[in-house]
């Protein structure tokens, strides 16, 4: 029988990924160490760990996906590498005693509001807890989407994906189906090419694909960077200042016109053949979907045993895959390079609010909301990192610092103001997220021409920030309390620091 754990907890942590282990990080350098933090794997690392496919890596430079508060010198390129990444959050979990306070391979059941203690119980594999918040960091890229599709039942090949490669399969020699064209395919597609047989991409929709200005780090560049920490701080002030362009085009579609127009005339000297090229030519503008970045994509489509099927997949007929054209193709193996549920995060079958709805059945028939992509309405004492409109063209570790700053200020003014319970106003709410949906119109992500993940079955943008990441941290700076309904009765404690800023969290990862 699972165990109970009476102790209240001020704080728990759900999840051990980029945000959640910079949550703990954050919390215990401004003093505040009762919480506990539960991981349901056996490692650190969230969306590093699970993905392993060929080629898996990041397209934001290594300078700028990393913490703030523990650069490294240790990155083999500009643009680093799934084990390197995952390395590197163990390292940082290590090196400020963290792993130590996880409890691993312990999944949440379910956490649910107890209004009358005003306290959160937390149902998990290894028994429940009490606490009186909890910080959801279970990241929005957390659950393969693989579509229902007609005769799937009556292929008898192999079958993944990407998101759960299966590494003991030998794809050698085998003819292989890759459905979709998003981040993860372009770049595992390039590394199975020169292995299988044949190879058959499935494109619904073809990606703005642009070149990947990588290069390697040498052991002489390490060094200097290990150095010279001025080195560090420029090459992310210099990245971060790129992206920031980026934004400003993403916000302005009248400056990524130019812009597209570049972009395919660069694809007339990647791609030889004009029906490919035409194939592969997005019409719509740069950014409306998530802008790709590789230099081997291109190459490996022209490839003599590879074929572009410019449409979806639509019905499988025992080992023969259909798409949307009628082109038809027998295979050994599917790989699914569909991506992730993002409109429904997993998270949302976990919780329930404090009118004991599960907030997946509320979120079935539209997408989340939620106040600076953190407070869920009717949903007291609870944050949630990287949620809903706080997705700016910049690192994720970026977005989840900035957010955490306004979560540990909210967590230490319910203890200084005796707070028992706090939840968005609804009226606070309903005014942001109207805000927010109205400047996001003018967006590329709105009107640039394209159906994309940052929209749901409804059309309506759940993901993106309409403004600068500079906006979305300005509003996070500071906690409000009067955007909350609070009630107080907590024992008053005082914290050691003004805030999450002055902490001292400038160790580096060398």
């Amino acid at each position: 029988m699972a165990r109970t754990d009476s102790h209240i907890y001020d704080t728990f942590i759900v999840g051990a990924g980029i945000s959640g282990l910079a949550a703990a990080i954050k919390l215990r350098e401004t003093g505040y160490d009762n919480f506990r933090i539960i991981e349901k794997a056996d490692r650190v690392g969230g969306t590093w760990r699970e993905n392993t496919y060929p080629g898996c890596g990041c397209d934001v430079p290594s300078s700028l996906y990393s913490y703030s508060f523990a650069p490294s010198s240790k990155w083999s390129h500009l643009f680093a590498k799934q084990p390197e990444i995952l390395n590197y959050l163990e390292e940082v979990s290590d090196h400020y005693g963290i792993t130590p306070l996880i409890e691993f391979n312990n999944a949440l059941d379910e956490a649910a509001w107890d209004e009358d203690r005003h306290l959160w119980r937390l149902d998990t594999t290894n028994g429940q807890y009490l606490a009186r918040s909890v910080v959801f960091a279970t990241g929005p890229i957390t659950e393969p989407q693989t579509p229902p599709i007609p005769g799937l039942e009556t292929f008898k090949g192999e079958m993944f994906h990407s998101a759960t490669w299966n590494h003991d399969y030998d794809l050698t020699g085998k003819r292989v189906a890759v459905i979709g064209t998003g981040a993860s395919a372009i770049q595992f597609v390039p590394q199975i090419q020169p292995k299988v047989k044949e190879l058959h991409v499935f494109q619904r929709t073809p990606p703005w694909v642009l070149p990947k200005p990588d290069m390697p780090l040498g052991e002489t560049s390490k060094q200097a960077i290990d150095r010279f920490p001025v080195i560090q701080r420029t090459w992310r002030k210099a990245v971060a200042g790129s992206l920031s362009v980026i934004n400003f085009g993403l916000r302005n579609p009248v400056a990524m016109k130019p812009v597209s127009v570049a972009a395919k005339q660069l694809l007339r000297l990647q791609i030889r053949d004009p029906e490919l090229r035409k194939a592969v030519t997005p019409n719509f503008l740069l950014g409306c979907k998530r802008i790709l970045f590789a230099n081997d994509y291109y190459p490996a489509l022209q490839a003599d045993n590879t074929s572009l099927i410019p449409s979806g997949l639509v019905e499988v007929d025992g080992n023969t895959v259909v798409g949307a054209n009628g082109e038809r193709r027998e295979v050994d193996v599917i790989i699914w390079g569909t991506g992730f549920d993002v409109a429904h995060p997993p998270i949302g079958n976990k919780v329930v609010n404090e009118n004991g709805e599960r907030l997946a059945d509320l979120w079935k028939n539209s997408s989340p909301e939620a106040y600076l992509g953190t407070s869920i309405e009717n949903t007291p004492n609870a944050f949630l990192i990287l949620g809903p409109n706080v997705l700016v063209y910049d690192s994720f570790i970026r977005l989840a610092e900035a957010q955490l700053d306004y979560i540990i200020d909210g967590l230490w003014k319910m203890k200084e103001k005796r707070v028992s319970k706090l939840k968005i106003k609804p009226s606070v709410l309903s005014k942001h997220n109207r805000k927010v949906q109205k400047n996001l119109q003018s967006t590329v992500f709105n009107s640039g021409g394209c159906s994309s993940y940052y929209l749901d079955q409804n059309g309506r943008n759940f993901a993106a920030w309409p403004w600068s990441l500079s906006a979305l941290k300005r509003r996070l700076n500071v906690f409000r309390l009067k955007d909350y309904d609070v009630v107080y009765g907590e024992k008053a404690e005082v914290r050691p620091f003004k805030s999450a800023h002055q902490a001292n969290v400038a160790h580096a990862v060398h």
